[in-house]
C-alpha cells in the first residue's frame, strides 16, 4: 500500500478552462447548483434544497470565521506603491487583542513589490472624519517567506480593526484575476461569519443563506460552530513532486467546550460546512489522542503537527479523545480550546470526526483536492468529470457539493 507521504501531486492534476472559473457569485446564494454523492451515486440539485435531501439525524458545523480587509498599500515618495498583506498577529499573538490595539501592534506580512522597499519606514496619512491620523509601516525580521511588519499610528482613540475597515482592501483569492469589487465585501463573506481572522473566505459557507438556516433549524437540524482563521496558505499550491515535500500552512482554531461536549454525546450524522470545518473537527481527535498518552501537556503543545495523523501512535475512539479534551479544559478552567493545527488530509487518512462534507470544487493538484480524494476513497475524479460535464461552476463563487460515502 502506498505510503500518504509518497503520493504524487500529478496525479491529482485536472483541466480547468478558465471559463468555469466562477469569477463573480450568483444574485442569489441558494441557488447555485449542488452535487450530490451519495454511496458512489452522484445527482445534482440546487442547493436551497439541502434540508430536503440531508441525511435523517444529521449536525452541521459552520466555520464562522470573517475574512478581513488585511491588503494595506502605501506608496513611497518615488511612486513605487508597496503591498503589505497582513497574514496573522505577532504581537499581540491574540487575534481579538491584536485588533483591539491602539497605537501599535505586529503582524506577520507577505509583501508585494519587495524589491522596491528598502529599509525605510513606509507612511499613510489617514482621514478620519476630518482628522489627520498617521499610519507607519517597518520591515523587520524574516518570518519564513514572510515578514514582521510593525505598525504605528498616532491616534490612541483608533483601534486596527478600525484602520483596516478604514483603508484594508479584502483578499479576494488570486485565480479570480481581478481586482476587488464593493459588493465583495458582502458576498465573500458567510451571512453567518463572526469571529474576525481569515483572509479567504471558508467558502462552501456561501451558499447558505437566512432562509435555508431557518428551514434548516425549523427540521430540528442542530447549527454548530466553531473557528478556524484561514490563512493564504489555503491557496499555496503543491511544487514538490511528491506530497512528503509540502509543508502545510499552520491555522489558528478556536472551539467552544459546549460544542465539544456536544459533539462527545451526539449520536448524530456529522456534517462539516467546509474543509475548515473539517481540518478542525478531525485535528480535535488528534489533540484527544495526544491528551491521552501526555495528559500532562501545556496548552502550547497541542498543536497539530502535518503529519501526526501517520505517525503510526495507538488510536482511541473519536468519543474518548473529545472527552479528554472536554476534562483538559476543566482542568485549566477554561472554557475554550485555542490552539493552531497543520494537518494534511490525504488519501490514506482515516476520518475520526466527519461522516460527510460540503465543499466546493477545488484547484487541481491542491490540498484540498487531495482531503476530498481521501474522504471519497479516491473517487474524487468521477466527480470532477461529473461536475466539469454538467457545467458546474469552478472554486470559492463557484457551485458546491454534499459528499456522503
Amino acid at each position: 500500500m502506498q505510503k500518504t507521504q509518497d503520493i504524487r501531486i500529478e496525479d491529482f492534476n485536472y483541466p480547468l478552462p478558465d471559463e468555469r472559473i466562477a469569477k463573480f457569485p450568483l444574485s442569489k446564494r441558494d441557488t447555485s447548483k449542488l452535487l450530490l454523492y451519495r454511496n458512489g451515486k452522484i445527482s445534482q440539485t440546487i442547493f436551497h434544497n439541502l434540508p430536503q435531501i440531508l441525511p435523517e439525524g444529521s449536525l452541521l458545523v459552520f466555520n464562522n470565521t470573517r475574512v478581513i480587509q488585511a491588503r494595506l498599500h502605501f506608496r513611497k515618495k518615488t511612486g513605487a506603491l508597496i503591498e503589505i498583506f497582513c497574514l496573522e498577529p505577532l504581537l499581540p499573538h491574540d487575534y481579538a487583542l491584536a485588533f483591539q490595539s491602539k497605537g501599535h501592534c505586529t503582524w506577520v506580512c507577505m509583501v508585494g513589490n519587495l524589491k522596491k522597499w528598502k529599509e525605510e519606514t513606509l507612511y499613510r496619512d489617514l482621514d478620519f472624519n476630518g482628522t489627520c491620523v498617521r499610519l507607519s509601516a517597518t520591515k523587520k525580521n524574516v518570518h519564513g517567506n514572510a515578514f514582521e511588519i510593525e505598525f504605528f499610528w498616532d491616534n490612541l482613540e483608533l483601534t486596527f480593526d478600525t484602520i483596516l475597515e478604514k483603508i484594508g482592501e479584502l483578499p479576494i483569492p488570486p485565480y479570480l484575476n481581478r481586482a476587488t469589487e464593493e459588493s465583495d465585501k458582502e458576498t465573500y463573506q458567510t451571512v453567518y461569519a463572526k469571529v474576525e481572522g481569515s483572509v479567504a473566505a471558508p467558502t462552501a459557507g456561501l451558499h447558505f443563506t437566512p432562509e435555508v438556516l431557518s428551514e434548516l433549524k425549523n427540521n430540528g437540524v442542530p447549527l454548530l460552530e466553531l473557528t478556524l482563521h484561514v490563512g493564504a496558505g489555503t491557496f499555496k499550491p503543491v511544487k514538490s513532486e511528491t506530497i512528503e515535500g509540502h509543508e502545510m500552512h499552520t491555522e489558528f482554531i478556536s472551539v467552544d467546550i459546549s460544542l465539544i461536549e456536544q459533539l462527545a454525546r451526539t449520536t448524530r450524522k456529522i456534517i462539516a460546512v467546509g474543509t475548515t470545518s473539517v481540518r478542525t473537527l478531525e485535528s480535535l481527535y488528534y489533540i484527544g489522542r495526544t491528551l491521552e498518552y501526555h495528559p500532562e501537556i501545556s496548552p502550547e503543545e497541542l498543536h497539530v503537527a502535518q503529519w501526526q495523523p501517520y505517525n503510526g501512535e495507538i488510536e482511541i475512539e473519536p468519543r474518548k479523545a473529545l472527552e479528554n479534551i472536554v476534562e483538559y479544559l476543566h482542568k485549566h478552567c477554561s472554557n475554550r480550546l485555542v490552539t493552531s493545527t497543520q494537518i494534511i488530509i490525504a488519501p490514506g487518512y482515516t476520518f475520526k470526526i466527519v461522516q460527510g462534507i460540503i465543499t466546493n470544487f477545488h484547484q487541481p493538484k491542491s490540498t484540498l483536492l487531495l482531503l476530498v480524494s481521501a474522504f471519497v476513497d479516491g473517487h474524487w475524479r468521477e466527480i470532477y468529470d461529473y461536475a466539469l460535464a454538467n457545467n458546474f461552476r469552478f472554486l470559492s463563487y463557484g457551485d458546491s457539493s454534499l459528499l456522503l460515502p
